[in-house]
C-alpha cells in the first residue's frame, strides 16, 4: 500500500508507530515511519540483545509481517532480522513492548521464519485498523 503522508491511514500508522515507542518508555520522536510501499516503521530500542551486545537493537514493523526485532549493521547495510512477533500484523502496542522486552532479556521470543499476514495484492482490514489509530483532525475554528 501507498499512503498519501497526510491522509487518515499515514497519521494512523505514524500515531500506532508512537504508541508502541511510548509503551516502550521512550519520549519524543525516537521513532519513524516511511509510508511508501511497503509501508514501514521503525523504533531503536535502548536495550542490545545478549547473543550481540555490540550491536543496537531496533523494532522493525512492514505492512506484510508486522514487528521483527532486528540489529543494525556496522556497515549501514539492512538491519538483520532476529525473531518476528508472528502475532497480527497491528497487534496491542503493549504486545510489541513485551516482545521487545523479552528480545533483551535474551528469552528468545517469537518465531524465525516472517508470517504470511497478507501479500502485496492483500485485500483487507488493515487500512481500516490503521485509520482507527488516526488522531482527530484539527479543528479549524472560523
Amino acid at each position: 500500500m501507498e499512503l498519501e503522508p497526510r491522509s487518515r491511514t499515514a497519521r494512523g500508522l505514524r500515531r500506532y508507530v508512537r504508541l508502541v515507542s511510548e509503551a516502550l518508555g521512550q519520549s519524543g520522536d525516537a521513532f519513524w515511519v516511511h509510508v511508501d510501499s511497503p509501508a514501514t516503521g521503525y523504533v531503536p530500542l535502548d536495550g542490545r540483545a545478549p547473543a550481540f551486545p555490540d550491536r543496537d537493537l531496533a523494532l522493525l514493523w512492514d505492512e506484510r509481517h508486522g514487528w521483527c526485532g532486528a540489529i543494525e549493521t556496522a556497515s549501514g547495510e539492512d538491519l538483520i532480522v532476529l525473531s518476528y512477533l508472528g502475532v497480527d500484523v497491528v497487534p496491542p502496542p503493549r504486545v510489541v513492548a513485551k516482545f521487545a522486552e523479552e528480545l533483551i532479556a535474551g528469552m528468545g521470543p517469537g518465531q524465525a521464519e516472517p508470517p504470511a499476514f497478507r501479500s502485496a495484492e492483500a485485500d483487507d482490514d488493515l487500512l481500516e485498523r490503521l485509520n482507527q489509530y488516526a488522531p482527530a483532525p484539527d479543528l479549524q475554528l472560523i
